[in-house]
């Protein structure tokens, strides 16, 4: 059973002084009771039985003569005295005695009289309350919100594996602030800010922790979007509070996530210069700028769009070095994974060097992420270890998703999606330019109903055309399977023609390796990272250049498909047995598959020039 919400008794107080005093505006009090009426009232003052009339505003208390009182009313636009002038009858010394006093204001009617001040007042003071901190918060709007941590945290360079470099680069800041004097001695100045830049889950935040665990200084640690409110004038002011810190606890290390969120090209865009982020990166150029020789305070900040910084935040002086945190390659994958599976059972059949090959273009947080998954596996069968079965599955899950075995196929589909991965995996076996095949299955996970994985020799920071021309084969392998076998094709080849479709149109458009067009590359580039900036910028080729960039792309796709259709044609007994064993294993890998593709290449007449 769901809790209901919890309310608040000040939320019931005020509701029902708001009901009362809608009550009290919206429904007049009753008069009260009066024993008498004014014309009965002013009958017996004629008839001389009224002693004494006691006027208390609008009520009048009435004393006859043989010594009875009554109560009555009066209309408040008329006195007494008129109503008895009116009659002829006398007052005074010789008739009715009339007495006027105030009418005195009760402590109900004085309530009442300051009940909506009062809820005015208890509205405000609840929703300053509410509004994160009250009044105090809105006292504080100003202050900065950066994160203290005074003893060292317990990341240090130790867990920081895959960016020798960058340690290295940051070592040399933490040595700055340890031994300051040991660099004075030779004239060197204290870097003012370090910009790392690289893309998202390389260890940027990590290894900016393990400066603070490595330096023992005073650690600052805020985000780039928390300096920026609704308010005008709020981000400036966080920004010198937060530098203000810095320096009375100098040495320091002041560590801003996420630069970018106001760091971004001034002058672009809607905004112009007077906007709350732009005044934010104003003052923060200021500061940096402000800092002599003598302080110990240095900067560090994160990014993953560099290029969209303002010049001035990357000049000397302010942004001295920028470390690039890049994508780990193969041994750096391998150092990352015993970083995150150390204290973890670990089996003896788990080879690191092959898992690191396997993920190929995995960043730190994403192999973070594959030590937990395997590990959460291993849990989930009562295993006492990880296995390299778990760590595998643990890649396919990051890969392509959970597998779907409870999906419901048809004998015709799973024939289809055998074939159309054999297909896959046989032209990868007989191009030499492409990769070694690793995996080839047909159990559903996620949105496809099966994938082939190959497994790089080796990191690769550039690609060559035939390798290029390789892996468009590859692609196209899968539907030319499906022609030749099938007779049709199916919509399963969808992601691996639109892949294709966009590596050859860089190919053409970036890499310059069309012969017909020549050495050149096509287009301006697609990134809106400011609006207005390339809103305004045409392509720079013509109508007629953009038909000869279609047909060479088409050039390439339709090469790719004819020689998928040569490998397929030239393998056709070995394409039906892989189909045929897929139907029966649905996952074939290691070894075994190894001697099925064995000999493929051989048996392929023609050249895939």
């Amino acid at each position: 059973m769901n809790e209901g919400r919890r309310t608040n008794p000040i939320q019931w107080l005020l509701i029902g002084g708001a009901l009362l005093f809608l009550t009290v505006l919206f429904f007049p009090r009753p008069s009260g009771a009066t024993d008498l009426e004014i014309t009965k009232v002013l009958e017996m003052a004629a008839a001389g039985q009224v002693a004494t009339i006691e006027v208390r505003g609008e009520k009048l208390n009435v004393t006859t003569t043989d010594g009875q009182t009554f109560s009555s009313r009066k209309e408040g636009s008329v006195s007494v005295l008129e109503l008895l002038d009116m009659r002829g009858i006398e007052t005074g010394a010789e008739g009715i005695q009339i007495n006027v006093k105030g009418e005195g204001l009760s402590f109900s009617g004085l309530f009442l009289s300051a009940l909506p001040l009062i809820i005015f007042v208890g509205l405000m003071f609840y929703m300053l309350r509410r509004a994160r901190g009250g009044i105090g918060q809105m006292m504080s709007i100003g202050k900065s919100r950066a994160k203290l941590v005074v003893d060292p945290p317990s990341v240090t360079f130790d867990d920081v594996a895959g960016a020798d470099e960058a340690k290295q680069e940051l070592a040399e800041i933490v040595e700055f602030l340890r031994t300051p004097e040991k660099f004075a001695k030779l004239g060197a100045k204290l870097p003012r800010g370090v910009l790392l830049a690289g893309p998202p889950g390389t260890g940027k935040t990590l290894i900016s922790r393990a400066v603070a665990g490595e330096a023992g200084v005073p650690f600052f640690s805020i985000s780039g979007s928390e300096f920026v409110e609704m308010f005008v004038g709020v981000g400036a002011s966080r920004v010198r509070d937060l530098f203000n810190q810095a320096k009375e606890r100098q040495p320091a290390i002041v560590f801003i996530d996420e630069i970018d969120a106001v760091g971004r090209h001034r002058g672009a865009g809607i905004g112009g210069g007077s906007d709350e982020r732009e005044q934010t990166l104003n003052q923060i150029l200021v500061q940096m700028d402000g800092f002599d020789d003598r302080s110990n305070v240095i900067v560090i900040a994160a990014t993953n769009r560099p290029d969209i910084l303002d010049p001035a935040l990357l000049r000397p002086g302010r942004f001295d070095r920028q470390v690039t945190m890049n994508l780990p390659d193969a041994r750096g994958r391998e150092a990352i994974l015993r970083v995150h599976l150390k204290g973890k059972p670990v089996l003896e059949d788990v080879d690191l060097p092959t898992l690191a090959r396997l993920t190929h273009g995995f960043s730190g947080a994403d192999l973070a992420n594959l030590a937990n998954e395997a590990a959460i596996l291993a849990a989930r069968q009562n295993k006492s270890g990880i296995s390299f079965q778990d760590l595998e599955e643990a890649v396919d899950r990051i890969f392509a998703g959970p597998a779907r075995r409870s999906r419901q196929v048809s004998e015709k589909e799973r024939e289809i999606v055998a074939y159309h991965e054999a297909g896959h995996a046989l032209v990868a076996a007989s191009l030499a330019d492409a990769d070694p095949v690793h995996k080839v299955t047909i159990v559903p996970r996620g949105a496809a109903g099966g994938y082939t994985r190959l497994l790089p020799d080796e990191d690769r920071g550039l690609w060559s055309k035939s390798q290029f021309e390789a892996t468009l084969a590859m692609m196209l392998g899968g539907q030319t399977a499906e022609a030749i076998v099938l007779g049709d094709i199916t919509t399963g080849a969808s992601n691996d023609l639109q892949n294709a479709s966009t590596i050859a149109r860089k190919m053409v458009t970036e890499y310059g390796m069309s012969e017909e067009l020549g050495p050149r590359t096509f287009g301006a580039g697609q990134d809106l990272v400011f609006l207005g900036k390339e809103l305004t910028q045409s392509p720079n080729y013509s109508d007629a250049v953009a038909e000869r960039i279609d047909a060479e792309i088409e050039g390439f796709l339709c090469k790719a498909r004819e020689t998928a259709t040569v490998v397929l044609e030239a393998n056709r007994t070995k394409l039906t047995l892989l189909a045929n064993r897929l139907l029966t294993e649905e996952t074939m890998e290691g070894p075994e598959l190894q001697e099925l593709l064995a000999g493929a290449m051989d048996e392929v007449p023609l050249a895939t020039d």
